[in-house]
C-alpha cells in the first residue's frame, strides 16, 4: 500500500508553566488514497490532537505529517475539517455559507457562474439544495451537519477530517447522515480520517480502524482492517458474522483499555 497521507511518528506535548504533559508518543500510520480510517479511543487519548495535527491546526513536537509527498505544517484548503459543532456563520444562508468557501478556494482559477453551479454542486450532493436560502437557525441540526459536509466537500480537499461529525445528532438523523456519507465517498473515492467515540459507527463506514491506547502518551494499541464490501447496507450487517467481529474486537481492545484507567 503506498501513502498518500503518511503519519510519521508523532509526538506531541503541552507545556504549562514548569509542568509538561505528552499526549501523543510516536504515532505512525500510513493511508492510502481514498482509504477511510476512523481512530477511536477513550476520551483523552489524544484522537482530536492528532486530526489538528493532520488539519495543520496544532504543531507536532516530533515528527511530522507527509500528504501527497508534501509537509504538513499549516492549515490549507487541502485538508478540510468537519467538526462536531456544525460552525455555520448563522447571519449567511446555507447557499453563502458554502459559497464562502468555494470564493476562497477558487475565486482565481473559476469564473463566477462557475463558483455558482459549484456551490450549488455541492449542496445537491448533500441534498440540501432546497435549503439554499434559509439560515442556520432555520434548519434542523443534521441539516446543518449536511451543510458542514458540503462546505468541505466543496474546497476538493485532498483529505476530509471529520472530527465527530455526528455525535451531537440523534441516531435517527445520524443513521442517515452516514449513509449520506458512505455514498459520497463511494462516489467521489475521497480520502477520509474520521474521530468517532461510536463503535457501530467505525465499523459501518471504515475500511480500517485504528485503536489507541489511553492518554497521557498515547500510541496506536491496534489497528483492525474491516473486510466488508461495499457498498454497505447497515440492516444487512446485522447479522453479518464479519461485521460482528469487527465489533467484538473493537470492544474488546475498548474495555481492555477501560480496565487500565479503572486500576489506575
Amino acid at each position: 500500500m503506498s501513502a498518500y497521507l503518511e503519519l510519521s511518528q508523532i509526538g506531541k506535548s503541552f507545556s504549562r508553566g514548569s509542568a509538561t504533559t505528552e499526549v501523543l508518543r510516536d504515532v505512525s500510520l500510513d493511508i492510502a488514497k481514498g482509504e477511510y480510517i476512523s481512530i477511536i479511543g477513550h476520551s483523552g487519548c489524544g484522537k482530536s490532537t492528532l486530526l489538528n495535527i493532520v488539519a495543520g491546526l496544532t504543531p507536532v513536537t516530533t515528527g511530522g505529517v507527509i500528504l501527497d509527498g508534501k509537509e504538513v505544517n499549516a492549515p490549507g484548503p487541502d485538508r478540510a475539517v468537519v467538526f462536531q459543532n456544525h460552525s455555520l456563520l448563522p447571519w449567511l444562508t446555507v447557499y453563502d455559507n458554502v459559497r464562502l468557501a468555494v470564493d476562497k478556494v477558487f475565486s482565481g482559477t473559476r469564473s463566477r457562474a462557475e463558483r455558482h453551479d459549484w456551490t450549488i454542486h455541492n449542496l445537491d450532493l448533500v441534498q440540501m439544495g432546497h435549503a439554499k436560502d434559509k439560515r442556520p437557525s432555520e434548519v434542523s441540526g443534521g441539516m446543518k451537519q449536511r451543510v458542514g459536509i458540503a462546505r468541505a466537500l466543496a474546497m476538493e480537499p485532498k483529505v476530509l477530517l471529520l472530527d465527530e461529525p455526528f455525535g451531537a445528532l440523534d441516531a435517527l438523523t445520524r443513521a442517515h447522515l452516514q449513509d449520506s456519507v458512505m455514498q459520497i465517498h463511494a462516489s467521489l473515492g475521497n480520502t477520509i480520517l474520521m474521530i468517532t467515540h461510536d463503535v457501530d459507527e467505525a465499523v459501518l463506514l471504515s475500511d480500517r480502524i485504528v485503536m489507541m491506547t489511553n492518554g497521557p502518551s498515547a500510541r496506536i494499541g491496534e489497528v483492525l482492517e474491516v473486510k466488508l464490501e461495499r457498498p454497505r447496507k447497515r440492516l444487512e450487517l446485522v447479522t453479518n458474522a464479519t461485521y460482528l467481529k469487527a465489533r467484538e474486537a473493537v470492544l474488546k481492545f475498548l474495555h481492555e483499555r477501560h480496565r487500565y484507567v479503572e486500576a489506575a
